[in-house]
């Protein structure tokens, strides 16, 4: 089989294409011929060293933790009924998605319906399943105004759909025509995010309003600027560093202006009462009846990992972005 292999941290340059041998699933294992792997700013952490310690590694390595394909080999008899099955699966810290075989234990396996885009299966696993994570404790309402950071981006991409079909205003803040493109056909206004006075633009398009919720992914200034439109009594829940560094946050601020805090993932969401299957089973479901789509923005083979990897840490993707071997 083929697949990416890292030998060593850094850059994406560390990311190569080699010929292994098959893989063979043990006792509760399945083997999945892959058709798509899903692609994170967290696979390029770790990739250059600085993953959490939830997701340490070992070297040599094949990076990506979701896939979708279809079961061609089990490891034993008990768990045949998988076998020719279309599924999805979180690999967890074991990783190896980005091969054309993949290892899955058969508890975290989804069967997927036969309609659905092996990119769009694999997206909704990961990137779905974090947007379900930040809705659930968002909980937007009709007359809010929401701003969403990074608003063209995988979860910013999903949180803007489904604002706008609670039937909020959103205002989806990215950088450049073509990411504000993408806001403005998911259904925000967008506002583009690299002009230095953004802040006025956005406030002289609310007029004497402000927005009630800000959905941050990105952190850091442009998070805390974002922040700052938010009215008395407001709601922030952040959801990323995209830009390495978290809002700062003062408890004087936070005091003074009532804005309610919270985190939709880290401890949050791996410390949540029921975990994260059923959050994956309502991905999935989203996805099948087409309620709440991911947004496939790009598509790379095995060969371009490593350019996968640059498009998203240079904050040039699209939607999600996915390998497909």
């Amino acid at each position: 089989m083929r697949a990416i292999r890292q030998h060593e941290f850094g850059g994406p340059e560390t990311l190569r294409l080699e010929r292994l041998p098959d893989l063979s699933p043990g006792p509760g294992q399945v083997r999945i011929r892959v058709l798509a792997a899903g692609v994170h700013l967290l696979d390029a952490q770790i990739r250059s060293g600085l993953g959490p310690p939830r997701a340490r590694v070992t070297l040599p390595m094949t990076p990506g933790r979701e896939v979708a394909g279809h079961v061609d080999a089990v490891g034993s008899d008990d768990d045949s009924s998988w076998v020719g099955r279309y599924v999805v699966a979180d690999l967890g810290v074991a990783s190896g998605g980005y091969a054309e075989l993949a290892i899955a234990d058969v508890p975290r396996l989804h069967g997927v319906a036969g309609y659905v885009d092996p990119a769009e299966a694999v997206a909704a696993i990961g990137t779905g399943r974090t947007a379900q994570a930040i809705l659930e404790l968002a909980e937007i309402r009709t007359d809010d105004i929401v701003v969403v950071t990074g608003a063209a981006g995988g979860v910013g991409a999903m949180l803007t759909v489904a604002a706008r079909r609670s039937g909020a205003r959103v205002i989806g803040l990215a950088t450049g025509a073509a990411k504000a493109e993408t806001v403005v056909a998911l259904g925000g206004e967008a506002i583009d995010s690299g002009q230095t006075d953004w802040p006025d633009v956005v406030q002289s398009l609310l007029g004497p309003s402000r927005a009630s919720l800000v959905l941050d992914g990105v952190g850091g200034s442009l998070g805390a600027e974002a922040m700052a439109l938010l009215r008395p009594g407001g709601r922030l829940v952040m959801f990323g560093t995209a830009s390495g560094s978290a809002i700062p946050l003062d408890a004087e601020t936070v005091y003074n202006t009532g804005i309610a805090v919270s985190a939709a993932v880290g401890a949050r969401l791996f410390q949540r009462a029921g975990g994260l299957r059923d959050l994956e089973e309502k991905a999935l479901a989203a996805t099948a009846d087409r309620s709440l789509v991911p947004h496939i923005g790009q598509r790379f083979s095995l060969a371009e990992a490593p350019e996968a990897h640059r498009a998203i840490e240079e904050r040039r993707s699209l939607g999600k972005v996915v390998l497909v071997p």
